[in-house]
């Protein structure tokens, strides 16, 4: 894998050669951290990179852009397409602002105040919560800029905000196997390191086989919580992992803590998300249920805990979640990585004694269309809709939730975005992969979902 090149675009704030001191000489940065108006910052990109040429500056002297900062500092990029993915442009480097904010001095050291795992995937979690707009130039209420490096800026606590050139100094490079929640993957594109770069927040491994994870994410229209292809849907060569250096293993709670069980290598990793919810049984819901039982979610059990998925295991999990401080979608009753890394290792806070049983959230999956099913929900697996509703030309839940499920099963790598309501190509090659994977052959492999397919997909 190729690694990115970060240094040719951001050369250091006391860089001595000849580009850098002309344009330090003709463009001091004011106290504010703002251009103090010289005619040559009004200059189009293009005036600036053959002007920086001309006196010796680095390969791409039109992106001296993060050596500024603030709202007016931001370029007047275009809208660039990220091939068939989501279009991420984003702004330079640049302080906080809005209520609180702070603009940070230009030439200030890099430093990576400590910060748990658990709470950079909470602060993650209420961008998606919020749905914040995906903006390169506007700054949310807490002062970070709307777009994917400042998203991930937003969530590891960083003093500024940070693009995808400059990210890594505050992070580490480390190995597919290493990726834990919090850590991120970067495509910086030096072609265009602007308009094509991205970042992703990671969290956590979606499946036993570490095909695809849960990916927190700020891109058009608004932050989203997807389960993501690795390394990403486009560009998945070019995606390095990194980490935060100032991480620790602790949780995001200053409260009493668990004294459970410390962490040991030898405990089990999370699954997937495939292996829990409605009509799920198998061996690592009874461990689910065990570890919950001795976190203080007992009572939710009348018998058990065992392998098939109950109402029970859902309300226990929901609690343990809201004990952590987690609500909305945080807190559906269904484990992710992070809920499962706190079981199995005995962080986090127990769930509280003598309190209320939640009653089970609503489904996260969206309500099925009017139309009538051809058989009803049997051990939680969804009825099958019939084949006018899985063809081409449909547009309706049905498919929107294949295509779901088919991504969680592994067999997402046709698609190069969310899979929508909206029938496709990529959902017929999807399902005739899994249909290979049955064993099936012929006739039988059509692309096309019929009752076996559905219940071998969902159960």
């Amino acid at each position: 894998m190729r690694s990115p090149v970060f240094e040719e675009f951001d050369p250091a704030d006391d860089c001595d050669c000849p580009g850098c001191v002309h344009w330090r000489r003709v463009l001091p940065h004011s106290p504010a951290g703002r251009s103090p108006g010289h005619p040559a910052a009004n200059r189009t990109l293009a005036v600036a990179a053959a002007a920086a040429t001309a006196v010796g500056a680095h390969a791409a002297p039109a992106l001296a852009a993060p050596h500024a900062s603030g709202p007016a500092a931001v370029p007047a990029l275009p809208y660039v397409s990220a091939g068939d993915g989501p279009g991420t442009p984003q702004g330079p480097r640049a302080p906080l602002y809005g209520p609180g904010g702070q603009a940070a001095l230009p030439g200030s050291p890099a430093q990576a105040p400590a910060i748990t795992r658990a709470a950079i995937v909470e602060r993650a979690r209420k961008w998606v919560a919020e749905k914040v707009p995906y903006s390169m130039t506007s700054y949310w209420s807490d002062g970070y800029r709307q777009d994917c490096s400042g998203y991930v800026s937003m969530a590891w606590n960083l003093p500024g905000n940070e693009w995808t050139g400059s990210l890594v100094k505050y992070a580490e490079k480390i190995t597919e196997d290493e990726l834990q929640p919090g850590d991120i993957l970067l495509f910086h594109n030096p072609a265009d390191p602007f308009g094509e770069s991205h970042v992703v927040l990671f969290g956590g491994w979606a499946d036993a086989g570490r095909t695809s994870y849960v990916a927190y994410e700020q891109t058009r229209p608004h932050t989203r919580r997807a389960t993501t292809p690795y390394a990403y849907w486009n560009n998945s060569a070019g995606y390095v992992p990194y980490r935060y250096k100032g991480v620790t293993e602790g949780t995001a709670d200053t409260g009493p803590q668990s004294a459970g069980p410390p962490a040991a290598q030898g405990r089990t990793p999370f699954p997937g998300a495939a292996y829990f919810g409605p009509g799920a049984h198998n061996r690592y819901v009874t461990e689910l249920g065990r570890m919950l039982a001795g976190r203080g979610g007992a009572r939710f059990y009348t018998v058990g805990p065992g392998p098939r998925w109950t109402d029970a295991d859902r309300r226990a999990t929901r609690a343990f979640q809201r004990a952590q401080g987690w609500r909305g979608a945080a807190a559906d009753g269904l484990p992710g990585p992070l809920t499962w890394d706190l079981l199995v290792t005995g962080r986090g806070r127990d769930i509280p004694a003598g309190a209320p049983a939640p009653p089970a959230p609503a489904s996260p999956v969206p309500p099925a269309s009017p139309a009538p099913l051809s058989g009803p929900s049997s051990h939680g697996v969804p009825g099958y809709p019939g084949r006018a509703l899985l063809r081409p030309g449909a547009d309706n839940a049905h498919v929107a939730r294949l295509g779901r499920r088919l991504v969680e099963k592994g067999f997402g790598r046709h698609f190069t975005g969310e899979p929508g309501p909206r029938w496709s190509e990529a959902h017929r090659r999807s399902v005739e992969a899994f249909q290979r994977a049955q064993g099936w052959r012929g006739g039988a492999v059509d692309g096309h979902p019929g009752p076996e397919t559905w219940r071998r997909l969902f159960s």
